[in-house]
């Protein structure tokens, strides 16, 4: 982790700010942590990759999904590029479809949320400074190997959606593809993608629709978490929250996908997001959770 990055970081419950410190771990090797200022709490680093995520925290579609992820990882890379041959002419061609719908200028920070194996990332200018968090370790260590084999630079975190680790503002660019149809709290996770990006800023979140999921329920791997679904899957127009501007969906790479895109407001004020303090302290008590040390 580059030591300018620790300034936006913070504790994805309490928001309160990091601090690093280095000990030695019990074989003597020496072990950075990220500590919350106020609470004490402590977040590894592994492999450069921090963690703002435990096993213990996850519940519901999260755990059920990250799961299929940590399963699919070693050979995801293959099938979407397969995928992507036989139905839009290549990778290159599927991704910019949707990517050319960023604004991202030179010295940008961009923050890609379910950052999976990094595919993305090649397809967008190198000017910028790039930040990626998944929900998967699998996805993010095959995105760490696609990153050092590309000689391209990005900074990942393990962490799930609906709690970002990150400062209020601190990106230029957020966006999202693939996952969040699937997401525990899909409302959660948009509300936070607008927390962490700067006015003005136009957000993306793109995932398949209900055409390529009810293919994907015949799937040998996939099937079971596609065969299951107590609704259809649309893109979540509904969830954006009020004063949102300039919200438009579109179908691309071939209908395949929906691409919902919106901009934050200039001024922030009445349409802010705060969780109500008795969300809070109901998520603080869940015991599953309670590995944040914030109870």
């Amino acid at each position: 982790m580059k030591p300018n990055t620790l300034p936006f970081l913070c504790n994805p419950v309490t928001h309160e700010s990091l601090r690093v410190v280095v000990r030695s771990g019990p074989d003597g090797s020496i072990q950075e942590k990220l500590i919350s200022i106020k609470t004490g709490e402590e977040f590894s680093i592994r492999d450069g990759i921090p963690i703002f995520l435990r096993d213990a925290d996850l519940s519901g579609s999260n755990k059920k999904y990250r799961e299929l992820y940590n399963h699919i990882a070693p050979f995801y890379d293959l099938s979407m590029q397969v995928f992507a041959l036989l139905k839009s002419g290549g990778e290159g061609k599927r991704r910019t479809e949707y990517l050319q719908q960023l604004e991202i200028k030179a010295g940008d920070r961009v923050l890609e949320v379910s950052v999976g194996t990094g595919g993305n990332l090649r397809y967008l200018p190198r000017t910028a400074k790039y930040f990626g968090l998944d929900i998967s370790w699998g996805m993010l260590k095959r995105c760490q190997k696609n990153l050092k084999a590309r000689s391209t630079e990005a900074e990942l975190f393990l962490g799930a959606a609906e709690y970002l680790p990150f400062d209020d503002g601190a990106f230029d660019v957020v966006f999202h593809m693939g996952g969040i149809n699937f997401f525990s709290d899909k409302a959660r996770a948009i509300q936070e993608m607008i927390r962490v990006a700067k006015p003005g800023t136009k957000l993306m979140i793109v995932d398949e629709n209900e055409q390529v999921a009810k293919k994907l329920e015949k799937a040998p791997v996939a099937g079971k978490f596609y065969g299951d679904r107590t609704e259809e899957i649309s893109a979540p127009v509904d969830l954006v929250p009020a004063g949102m501007q300039e919200i438009k969906v579109k179908d691309v790479c071939n209908g395949d996908l929906y691409c919902l895109t919106f901009r934050k407001p200039q001024a922030e004020g009445a349409h802010r997001w705060e969780p109500a303090l008795t969300q809070r302290s109901a998520w603080h008590s869940t015991p599953a959770l309670q590995g944040f040390g914030v109870i």
